[in-house]
């Protein structure tokens, strides 16, 4: 789960064709460098071109997708190079080295300025990150992309089947927070490809989609919440519940991060769920969450626990704003109040009270997940890794421990991992940075774990 306050990630999106300046043909090609984003590293490639137009350019994160969003406007002049990409509320401006083997310069979105050096990548497996638990084929299972409708959207989605008669146990994968396609793709890594792939040599069925708006899908992410996303999540439990090869009776969710959120809120209201997976899942009020993320992220950064207190301390101060039931106006004015002491202003202020007041953000602070994990009659895993600074187990471990018992369901398992983050990836900090340099993407002991789970599960 990416904190969303005070950080707007990129967001690709496809763009018109482009018009510009002749420039020299010398800077045709891929030009790559990284931008320094809190405390992670994301990869940026710009592919220019000179054509009879004039100047094109391209930009793609592989960190983020295999999608090219093409700028809007893009010019050189006297070696100075200038992009737009308006729907990412995004610039590029560099300046091209004298020998002309790189730029420098800065990248704005959303107002805020990053520094972004590029240099000419010749070769394409120069930007290769080394995944060795990618699947590679011939697989020994059929898998097929379909489509089934959620409310007024439609959602694209991949079904694994085992082969053979069945029918199969299912489990249906949610994504965490952010604009996910349906293998979770983050940072290079395809965590819930990797996991279909595991569990559906193991004889279960799975289901991953396309968020709504992202992909293949329809519909707006913009102005999603969680709420939006368990009907999507029980949209696809009520389409395996039509597949014949499925055991309607044994059909479960697997949630990660934000998806543990979901997954409980489906399963409280719906019978049909057999069982319940939450990978990282919170177990304590959102407002709470996200102070804890700020302190534990901070501490892995290196600094002193007063320091980490005071930074988590501010961070209370701008949710509790942001939680309040008072006029919109009133609620700006009070952050704009809060955010402009730290340096923020301008276009870089209005892009942080953005992302503050977003509908997706202000529903995740004023969500207890105690409300819905309380109503669980459904046997239920849990797992955490001991160095996850993004949903800290110290916590929330505990938290769902007390919620269940209060319940009186005995049918859960909790546990937690020493060494991996919150991708369950074997790691050294736990800070976000270390997940794209990892090649490691699911640790093989949470995969076996939950494949044993399942099939133990009848």
């Amino acid at each position: 789960m990416l904190k969303r306050s005070l950080l707007v990630a990129l967001c690709l999106c496809l763009l018109p064709a482009l018009v510009s300046q002749t420039p020299a043909a010398p800077i045709n090609g891929d030009w790559a460098g990284a931008l320094s984003i809190n405390t992670a590293k994301v990869r940026i490639v710009i592919k220019l071109e000179t054509t009879a137009d004039g100047l094109s350019a391209s930009l793609q994160s592989p960190d983020q997708g295999p999608q090219w969003v093409k700028a809007a406007s893009a010019t050189l002049k006297g070696g100075e190079l200038s992009l737009g990409f308006p729907e990412m509320h995004a610039t590029y401006l560099a300046e091209l080295s004298a020998d002309g083997t790189k730029f420098e310069g800065t990248f704005t979105q959303g107002g805020m300025p990053l520094p972004l050096a590029l240099a000419r990548v010749t070769n394409a497996t120069q930007l290769e990150r080394k995944r060795p638990q990618m699947p590679v084929g011939p697989f020994p299972y059929t898998s097929e992309n379909l489509n089934y409708g959620s409310g007024e959207n439609v959602l694209a989605a991949t079904l694994t089947l085992p082969k053979g008669k069945g029918p199969f146990p299912a489990v249906i994968l949610i994504c965490g927070s952010g604009p996910h396609d349906r293998d979770e793709t983050l940072m290079g890594h395809k965590p819930f490809l990797v996991l279909a792939d595991a569990l559906t040599r193991r004889g279960i069925a799975v289901l991953r989609a396309d968020k709504r708006g992202v992909g293949k899908s329809t519909g707006n992410y913009a102005t999603a919440t969680s709420a939006d996303f368990a009907n999507d999540a029980e949209a696809g439990l009520n389409y395996l519940l039509r597949r014949q090869e499925i055991d309607a009776n044994r059909i479960g969710l697997l949630g990660h991060s934000e998806g543990g959120d979901i997954a409980p809120m489906v399963a409280a209201r719906n019978a049909n769920v057999a069982f319940v997976i939450l990978l990282a899942g919170p177990a304590i009020p959102g407002d709470q969450l996200i102070v804890e993320q700020t302190r534990a992220l901070a501490l892995a950064s290196g600094v002193e626990q007063k320091v980490a207190d005071k930074s988590a301390d501010t961070e209370a101060k701008l949710v509790a704003i942001v939680k309040a039931e008072q006029p919109v106006a009133a609620r700006d004015k009070a952050l704009r109040d809060a955010l402009g002491p730290y340096g923020l202003s301008g276009d870089k202020l209005e892009a942080n009270l953005k992302a503050l007041t977003s509908p997706w953000y202000v529903e995740f602070l004023r969500y207890a997940p105690a409300s819905n994990l309380a109503k669980l009659q459904v046997p239920l895993l849990a797992l955490y890794g001991e160095k996850d600074m993004q949903v800290p187990p110290t916590v929330n471990a505990p938290a769902l421990k007390k919620a269940l018992d209060a319940a009186g369901d005995k049918q859960y398992e909790t546990v937690v991992y020493p060494g991996l983050n919150h991708l369950f990836q074997t790691a050294k900090t736990g800070l976000p940075s270390e997940y794209g340099e990892i090649e490691e993407t699911i640790a093989p002991a949470v995969l076996k774990k939950i494949g044993d789970w399942v099939l133990a599960h009848k």
